[in-house]
């Protein structure tokens, strides 16, 4: 059927009779219609974009993110990977590495590589009624007579420069957004630290803010790492529930015994390590290997 191919089908006779004009007319409507839903689409990413450089992050939870579960417009994140603090949205030609400790293997944190740069993200349990990330913000600066405050897309941003090995000096920008009960900072380096126009700057910038953020009932003292588990895939997620679906819920659980559970209480960062995986297939997270 063709693009307005609604309806009968016009006999052989009556297509023949059909003047020229009506395909004109025809081609100038489809057209029209692309250009209404380009327009649309325009204005659809335009109002998504994140906003100019400011001292201060406005619209999280109903213009922008990151994301809290139970914001009134959070996206659908059924095909993000689910790390149990939060969920990782799909972006190509991205490498993933989970933080652990070395001695518990619990899951810490993750960083996400992408071109020549790179994005560490971390979730924190905070107070109920007061944002986290101010009094972050000072303790680096107090810290760190190299630290400097300075404006970004999520508010009032630190660069730190952190000397590596070989006596380099690698440049960060930590970022860090306050949540109900929770703060997500992003640790960013390379290019997406020191060039705010770069293209890979602004897609890390993009995929913090489309991080969904799971804080869980669990009592945390403010700064305690949420606690995490190893990467949950969609496919993996999908299959539980529909095994969930088929199971009477007084049998108990048995077919979630193979998906990773979200550890309880405080997380200790003693002796991290870091395990490498890669995230592949697209559009959206199919497996973790």
């Amino acid at each position: 059927m063709g693009l307005f191919g609604f309806g009968k089908k016009k006999d052989k006779t009556d297509r023949k009779a059909e003047p020229v004009e009506d395909e004109d007319a025809k081609a100038a409507e489809a057209a029209n219609a692309a250009a209404r839903a380009d327009s649309e689409t325009a204005e659809k990413t335009a109002a998504e974009a994140l906003p100019e450089a400011s001292d201060s992050y406005e619209g999280r939870g109903e213009e922008r993110g990151p994301w809290d579960v139970d914001d009134e417009d959070v996206p659908d994140y059924d095909d993000y990977l689910d790390l149990g603090a939060y969920y990782l949205p799909f972006m190509q030609h991205i490498e993933l590495r989970i933080k652990a400790n070395r001695a518990t293997r619990a899951i810490l944190g993750s960083t996400i590589t992408y071109k020549r740069s790179s994005l560490e993200i971390e979730a924190y349990a905070a107070p109920k009624t007061l944002g986290l990330w101010e009094d972050w913000r000072e303790d680096f600066l107090e810290a760190n007579p190299k630290a400097s405050a300075s404006d970004g897309v999520f508010g009032t941003e630190i660069t730190l420069p952190v000397e590596v090995k070989n006596g380099r000096t690698l440049i960060t920008r930590i970022v860090g957004v306050d949540g109900p009960r929770w703060m997500l900072r992003g640790i960013f380096s390379g290019v997406a630290a020191t060039d705010p126009d770069a293209e890979e700057t602004k897609a890390l910038n993009r995929f913090f803010s489309d991080i969904v953020v799971e804080r869980g009932e669990e009592p945390l003292a403010p700064r305690d790492l949420i606690p995490m588990h190893p990467p949950v895939a969609p496919a993996e997620r999908k299959a539980a529930k529909a095994a969930a679906e088929q199971e009477d819920a007084a049998e108990g659980k048995e077919y979630l015994k193979d998906v990773p559970t979200r550890p309880k209480g405080p997380l200790s960062q003693d002796q991290e390590t870091q395990v490498k995986t890669t995230l592949s297939r697209g559009p959206m997270f199919s497996e973790v290997r």
